[in-house]
């Protein structure tokens, strides 16, 4: 067996709760944080919407992220909401973001959006291995994703642009 872990189903592969620890690095300043905690991918479907806090907006049944397509168990894909603390030089605060990972035309193979519905990056994990870009305005997101087990995951995001040089580098764990 290789370095990376092949996954035939990215949405089954993530399901569930994961332990996540992210490091944060501003390479311009050298300063440093990281955020510890959990992030939980659940099915949903729009007509159940997840609410934490506050409701989000999910895509209608005529909106162009439904394919028709439930899978037959009634979601469309995956909610993925993260919380926990974040550390930034010294000064923590509760944090979390959600983010849609929906069915890609491929199978297997995610398409992963904001909340809001706006696209995020594709997610392709087939051979254990995805590098996906995100522009944003005058910066570039780059994800490295890399599956060394059933239980155990990472992402490496470089984001570069005119004021921005960060590596922000996450592990993810399943609990036993």
């Amino acid at each position: 067996m290789g370095e990376f872990w092949p996954v035939a189903d990215v949405l089954a592969y993530l399901t569930g709760s994961w332990r996540v620890e992210r490091s944060v690095r501003d390479r311009a300043s050298d300063a440093e944080g990281r955020f510890t905690g959990t992030t939980v991918f659940s099915p949903f479907s729009p007509s159940a919407p997840f609410s934490p806090s506050a409701p989000i907006s999910l895509p209608s049944p005529s909106s162009p992220l439904d394919d028709g397509d439930d899978g037959g168990d009634g979601s469309d894909g995956l909610l993925h909401h993260e919380s926990g603390v974040f550390t930034w030089q010294g000064t923590s605060r509760p944090a979390e973001r959600t983010l849609w990972f929906l069915p890609a035309e491929r199978a297997g193979t995610a398409d992963v959006r904001f909340s809001d519905g706006r696209p995020f990056h594709d997610l392709d994990l087939t051979t254990g291995r995805h590098v996906a870009d995100h522009p944003c305005a005058a910066d570039l997101y780059r994800g490295e994703f890399t599956v060394f087990e059933a239980d155990r995951w990472r992402t490496v995001w470089r984001v570069g642009g005119p004021a921005k040089d960060l590596l922000l580098t996450t592990e993810y764990t399943r609990p036993r």
